[in-house]
């Protein structure tokens, strides 16, 4: 029982796996319901997991993100994924919306676990490193595109801009939407060009974060493990803090947590429909604004950094399983690995990475956290996120790679879609 695979006990690892084969082999098949997609996703997901923690070398820069969302695209690319676990996975992801639950339970709880000063100065302080790295990438990505023979039109708008969109829904779609309106051409043929270097994008920052996470290990003073500033509390601090005033755990209080972290992204999805402010950046918002004026109690406080870890340690690999199977194809990812595109996709994500750490080290922040944040500036939307935070284990960072992601992929779309209607104009 002490050997483990992720959380789980062996014993119990090898049970699961029996009994999601024995359900699969029997006349009603393997169900979406719930109580059996969490143990058919905690299996494959933690296997997954398990194999790339275990690789040497890079299982200890991020290999084990990286293995439980891509392996499960690959296998079934490859038709190795029983259709029975490939259908069932696919029809309980997209009915469920599980990606959003743990989105807003890890922004929620990671917002709670911050000190009030921390979450003010860190979001004034990460814009700057965010727009340098922005400007950086998108001129380095662009100038090693014409040293390989690309034009600078095809680089940037093609290539480079895709990288730093903002992921699949809020970045990709509504470029292509945008190229073809304007360049009066197909929109799934645009489509088509944009999503591989996305995918790719987002593969090589969640190296880049697992990189990063190693180098915080070797080198301690260039990380707060998770804090953007030093001299904040991060939430164990604050735990330890609140057990030793004699407020601990209670668990009404992690209930009600669970539903403050749900009701708070509905907040989100209201907004989304009255102004079309994206859901999670709404719920980030409406999270901050209950921070600082103090309107959860402390047992919802301590009930959310509560939720936040179980979703950080049991919850990640599963869901990324099952962002594996049901929404990353592996043929557009393989698309991209032509030798160019990856000579621009890599120089790209570098320049972001490095400018974002090199900036936020000028402004007295931690240089590992904050190019950690940069990284997501690359990232593939929510999924790429916690992927790139997974890598690095800095899931706590999670309010930061939403701002980076959502709010700045689509200010680098919809300024770019400006100048490119100019320019055909």
């Amino acid at each position: 029982m002490e050997a483990k695979v992720g959380v789980i006990p062996l014993p119990l690892f090898v049970l699961a796996g029996a009994l999601v084969l024995a359900l699969a082999k029997t006349k009603g098949g393997l169900t979406n319901e719930l109580t059996v997609m969490a143990v058919t996703l905690a299996f494959f997901g933690f296997a997954c997991g398990e194999l790339g923690k275990r690789i040497p070398v890079i299982g200890k820069m991020g290999a084990a993100a990286i293995c439980a969302t891509f392996i499960p695209s690959a296998l079934v690319y490859y038709g190795l994924l029983p259709d029975i676990v490939v259908e069932a996975t696919t029809k309980f992801y997209k009915a469920t919306g599980i990606l959003y639950l743990y989105i807003c339970c890890i922004i929620v709880g990671s917002i709670m676990s911050m000190d009030r000063r921390t979450l003010i100065q860190g979001f004034m302080k990460i814009v700057i490193p965010m727009a340098c790295a922005a400007v950086a990438g998108m001129v380095v990505g662009t100038l090693t595109g014409v040293l390989v023979g690309k034009s600078v039109f095809e680089t940037f708008f093609f290539i480079v801009l895709p990288c730093m969109a903002g992921g699949v829904g809020e970045g990709a779609i509504p470029l292509s939407i945008g190229f073809a309106e304007i360049m009066h051409q197909d929109q799934g043929e645009m489509f088509g060009r944009i999503i591989p270097m996305v995918m790719m994008a987002n593969v090589v920052a969640i190296m880049l974060s697992g990189v990063l996470g190693a180098i915080g290990n070797r080198r301690p003073h260039l990380t707060g493990n998770g804090k953007l500033l030093p001299g904040s509390a991060d939430d164990e601090e604050l735990a330890a803090k609140s057990e030793a005033s004699g407020k601990g755990l209670d668990v009404t209080g992690l209930a009600a947590a669970a539903l403050m972290a749900i009701s708070l992204y509905m907040v989100g999805m209201l907004g989304f429909r009255v102004i079309g402010l994206p859901a999670p950046v709404g719920m980030l918002f409406v999270a901050v604004l209950v921070k600082l004026t103090q309107a959860a109690s402390p047992s919802l406080t301590e009930g959310a950094r509560t939720v936040y870890k179980f979703f950080q340690t049991s919850v990640t690999y599963p869901v990324l399983f099952a962002v594996g199977v049901a929404i990353t194809p592996w043929e557009r990812l393989i698309a991209a690995f032509a030798l160019d595109n990856i000579a621009v996709i890599v120089a790209t994500v570098f320049a972001v990475v490095g400018t974002g750490f090199l900036v936020s080290r000028k402004l007295g922040m931690y240089p590992v956290d904050a190019a950690v944040v940069s990284c997501t500036q690359c990232g593939q939307g929510g999924t790429g996120d916690v992927a790139i935070l997974s890598a690095s284990n800095r899931m706590q960072l999670m309010p930061f790679a939403q701002i980076a992601t959502r709010i700045g992929g689509a200010i680098n779309v919809t300024v770019s879609l400006l100048v490119l209607s100019r320019l055909v104009a």
